[in-house]
């Protein structure tokens, strides 16, 4: 197949689980001889939290309004001037946005007659209380030329809510960067964040957000941690456009009733975001990663840890229940109840058991090696052509009967 000029629009420079999707598949794409850039809004003075093999263009953005609607309309609007310029010199065969804000300046560029349509992918939908940002967030895919999910779940929640056909496109993980293998700079990277070896430590990832079950997962530590006071719980990254403030003060009310400390070396640790190069070694100083979520649209974490050799407690929801096969869940995930924090300490308590470990220490996952970023790769680059195909198909057909 010919090469592709493609432009991967994501929402941030920030290390969240669609941008990282993003700059791994433009990897994998430009492996395989594709032109790719890779486009982010970023504010003065930001860059990207990890730089792709391929082209990248920062979108200036110049301000950070508090209010969500504002900052998506200022985002949007930063991504129509800044590809209304570059489309005067540079032709994309491709244009495929990962989120609501760029797939509304995609399709405000198709209502200006600038490009002929787009690719969108939806790895989950939000709820907001702004119905301006509901209306967004739905027409960002519903006036896509194609649309991907990358889970069965969220392919039928949009045929069945939205009556939208998505293709399945999945997540990958990188099993060069996440590996079991240590590294020299792993003691650093545990005496810097105030970590404890050897005593049980549990791993969260996405900082404190209510779509994270933050408030629960706290509440099933405090439970665990009565009955093994040296415990530990880390939680890291947390950079987010939306705001989490409401979460945040509940978490807090709570930490302040249970009388944990919090702070470096002790009991629970929150690090903010993690230097992108220092990842792979708190997955790896991790007994086990926490995942009780209550909507994702992959949990691409899942994968790292597992790769990294550290059990995972996982949520039984889709759709984890979909990607993780029967002996994945046995050997190497500890299922849990979302709703319930008692089923979160026990799943946390089950997850601790030697023969977990032992399992991962022998061998990498089954499911790590199903989820490549190159099969994804090869997957969107056959579903690219189709959709070059009938772009092409639509331009000749207006021009024959125009």
């Amino acid at each position: 197949m010919h090469e592709l000029r493609i432009a991967l629009l994501t929402h941030s420079v920030n290390p969240r689980g669609g941008v990282v999707h993003t700059l791994e598949l433009a990897n994998a794409l430009h492996d395989r001889g594709h032109a790719v850039t890779v486009l982010a809004p970023a504010l003065p003075g930001q860059s990207m939290f990890r730089h792709p093999r391929c082209a990248l263009e920062l979108v200036p953005v110049n301000d950070a309004p508090s209010d969500l609607a504002a900052m998506v309309a200022s985002r949007r609007a930063a991504y129509v001037k800044h590809l209304s310029r570059l489309l005067r010199t540079q032709r994309f065969d491709v244009m495929h946005a990962q989120d609501g804000i760029g797939g509304n300046a995609l399709a405000d560029l198709c209502d200006a007659g600038a490009i002929d349509g787009f690719v969108r992918t939806v790895h989950h939908l939000d709820h907001f209380a702004d119905e301006r940002v509901m209306e967004w967030q739905q027409r960002a895919f519903l006036r896509a030329s194609q649309v991907l999910c990358v889970s069965r779940t969220w392919c039928d929640t949009l045929a069945r809510e939205h009556g939208v056909p998505a293709t399945l496109v999945h997540n990958g993980v990188d099993l060069e960067r996440f590996s079991r293998r240590p590294e020299p700079h792993d003691a650093q990277v545990i005496a810097r964040l105030g970590l404890r070896p050897g005593a049980p430590m549990f791993l969260a990832v996405g900082g404190i957000e209510a779509r994270k079950n933050s408030v629960r997962l706290l509440e099933a530590f405090i439970a665990f941690h009565a009955t093994q006071p040296d415990a530990q719980l880390v939680i890291a990254g947390g950079a987010s456009l939306l705001d989490h403030g409401d979460c945040a003060r509940r978490f807090q009310a709570l930490l302040d009733a249970s009388g944990l400390r919090r702070g470096p070396g002790e009991s629970l640790v929150i690090t903010g975001t993690v230097p992108d190069a220092e990842m792979p070694a708190l997955f790896r100083a991790a007994d086990a990663l926490l995942m009780p979520s209550l909507r994702e649209g992959f949990g691409l974490v899942v994968l790292e840890a597992l790769a990294s050799g550290t059990p995972a407690v996982v949520s039984r929801i889709a759709p984890f229940t979909e990607y993780l096969a029967a002996d994945e869940r046995q050997d190497h995930c500890c299922w849990a109840d979302p709703e319930s924090t008692a089923s979160i300490a026990n799943a946390m308590r089950r997850a601790l058991a030697p023969e977990h470990a032992h399992a991962l220490a022998q061998r990498t996952p089954a499911v790590c090696e199903r989820f490549g970023w190159a099969a994804s790769a090869a997957r969107h680059e056959l579903l690219y052509h189709a959709h070059v195909s009938l772009a092409r198909a639509r331009a000749t057909f207006h021009a024959t009967t125009s």
